[in-house]
């Protein structure tokens, strides 16, 4: 994934690419009128309260009736209850905008990755999508939800305060207005380093959050060889550089609030001055210079407020960038736009036809060259070879998680790349040589291979995958929570969990990749028995390099260095010689 250096001095999207987050606030703009409304009854009422001052010094202080002063101070109340109930309608509406704009966009980000293709997975660290997914969205919900509130509600001050001032006293507000552009200046000119720092912090972080995931997902393999104190080393080095690049933004931030204050207040002082011996010499009128400083004090928080937001809109607009980085990444295996539909009902034969695959992390290294085979329906075939032969890129190819760079795969005659993927990969089951577990009950975990399945049929597909037995010894049955990567089973209960999903799935074409490589001998012998009813009506393609459990296969294919160099039944190839017979005369004399 590109990422902008921090140091780029043409950064690809400055804050224009906070427009994009239109799409998540328009359908809540209701919200957003609600929030501008009570904005802008609250921002009255403030404005009103420099003027209840002036009247009071003026009028209240000056032989005027105790009457006269209760209600002066009763209409200062009623000012202050109307500004209450506004900022706190303006608060509710603004927040909950933030809150509803975050879970749209989230939702979004998150249904647009996992629609990626696994070449992107490949080229990216999980850890650093969950930080964008995470962190990221964070920030930009603190600027939809709180910062872009502060910012508006301070530019209406600043231009309320500013046009009472000049109304109060234009001589004192054209003293104060000579301020503005000393003020303005430092916002722009440090503005832009801020956000090249903030972006550079945003991606410390990630880093990070990178490190956390990979090494705590492999937390037994750590420990088994005692890397503690290496990864605790690793992540507070990646810590220590966030903490770097943050200290580096809040540097610059703190510089640029710090003058901003110096300027405004400075100068403010130096107009108060002014009306204060305007005041001694009877030109200006007590309340007036009073009522004026409430306007300017108004008008120097709400520059200040600006000002502090605009570290916070500087930070989402570098978020923004790194969370659109993800929005334009396409995934290189999509539908076609007019997609032939498998024919009814679905045979099974397969056909390579002069397959050439390399995968895009390695150009050099053929996977798959001059591949041809011709799978018949219903037929049972083994794919047998050493390690890096091309046996899972068969695998890969048919789930089409990569298509052929030459040649072309067809299903029941359909090429792949004409089918829709949901169409193709729903007729196939998957028994991986990994098995994945989800932080999910049993059956639920069972249920991935058919989301509709009723319970009746997910304990069906355990008792047939033999997994029955061990899921009533559980505390909860099917009920039980199996933990974050099914922690809590063995590796062979995992790989029966994951034949009970190829056998609920009942998917015309079933891939097996060592299903049985995590099973004891007695185990195996039930699961085999398993299988052959699972394969039976279906055609099946089995990696194994335990060549006892593909003797039954009705052909099995040797493959090397991703050609098919035999095929045959396990006789025949004994028989041939070969490579097939040297892996089993390595296995089965050991």
């Amino acid at each position: 994934m590109s990422t902008t250096p921090a140091n780029d001095p043409k950064p690809r999207r400055r804050i224009g690419s906070l427009k994009l987050l239109w799409p998540f606030v328009k359908p809540h703009r209701m919200l957003a009128v609600g929030w501008l409304a009570f904005l802008g009854i609250s921002s009255s009422a403030t404005l009103v309260l420099p003027m209840a001052v002036r009247h009071m010094i003026d009028h209240g202080f000056r032989g005027s009736s105790l009457a006269a002063i209760n209600t002066s101070f009763i209409g200062l109340f009623a000012v202050a209850l109307v500004m209450a109930f506004a900022t706190a309608a303006r608060f509710y509406c603004i927040s909950l905008l933030g809150e509803r704009t975050l879970a749209a966009l989230r939702a979004k980000l998150y249904e647009h990755v996992i629609r990626l293709d696994v070449s992107f997975f490949e080229r990216n660290r999980v850890g650093e999508l969950i930080s964008r997914l995470g962190t990221d969205t964070e920030v930009v919900q603190a600027l939809v939800g709180s910062g872009i509130s502060v910012a508006l509600r301070s530019a209406v001050m600043l231009i309320g305060a500013t046009v009472a001032m000049i109304w109060t006293s234009p001589r004192l507000a054209g003293l104060t207005a000579l301020v503005i552009p000393a003020v303005v200046l430092p916002i722009l000119i440090f503005g832009r380093r801020v956000q090249k720092l903030s972006r550079a912090s945003q991606d410390r972080l990630a880093d990070a959050a990178a490190i956390a995931n990979e090494t705590l997902n492999a937390a037994p393999a750590v420990k088994a060889y005692a890397r503690e104190g290496i990864e605790s080393g690793r992540y507070g080095n990646a810590i220590a550089l966030a903490l770097a690049s943050a200290r580096a933004r809040i540097g610059m931030r703190t510089f640029l609030t710090a003058a901003v204050i110096v300027l405004f207040f400075g100068a403010i002082t130096l107009v108060l001055w002014v009306g204060a011996r305007d005041v001694l010499e009877g030109v200006l009128d007590a309340g007036v210079l009073a009522q004026f400083v409430v306007y300017a004090m108004l008008s120097g928080g709400s520059m200040m407020g600006l000002s502090d937001v605009w570290g916070d809109v500087l930070r989402a607009a570098g978020a923004m960038e790194r969370i659109n980085e993800l929005f334009h990444e396409e995934a290189s295996i999509a539908d076609p736009p007019h997609p032939q539909a498998l024919p009814q009902p679905v045979r099974g034969a397969l056909r390579f036809e002069n397959v050439d695959f390399h995968y895009p992390t390695r150009p050099d290294a053929p996977a798959l060259h001059q591949f041809n085979l011709d799978i018949r329906p219903g037929e049972t075939v083994a794919l047998v070879g050493p390690s890096g032969a091309g046996k899972s890129t068969v695998f890969a190819l048919l789930l089409r998680f990569y298509d052929p760079q030459h040649g072309r795969i067809r299903f029941d005659g359909i090429d792949l790349r004409a089918m829709n993927l949901p169409d193709l990969r729903g007729a196939i089951a998957l028994v991986p040589q990994e098995t994945v577990i989800f932080g999910a009950t049993t059956a639920n975990n069972i249920r991935f291979g058919r989301q509709d399945a009723s319970d009746e049929e997910v304990r069906a597909a355990a008792r047939a995958a033999e997994a029955h037995d061990f899921i009533q010894m559980l505390p909860d049955g099917y009920d039980a929570e199996l933990g974050e990567r099914g922690v809590r089973l063995s590796g062979g209960q995992r790989q029966r969990i994951a034949i009970a999903r190829a056998i609920l799935r009942n998917a015309p074409l079933l891939l097996l990749d060592e299903a049985t490589s995590s099973l004891d001998a007695q185990s195996e012998a039930a699961i085999q028995q398993a299988l052959e009813r699972l394969e039976k009506g279906r055609t099946t393609l089995v990696i194994a390099h335990r060549l006892a459990t593909v003797q039954r296969a009705d052909r099995i294919v040797v493959l090397d260095g991703g050609r098919i160099v035999a095929q045959g039944t396990h006789e025949s190839l004994l028989a041939e010689g070969g490579l097939y017979a040297e892996l089993a005369r390595l296995q089965f004399v050991a």
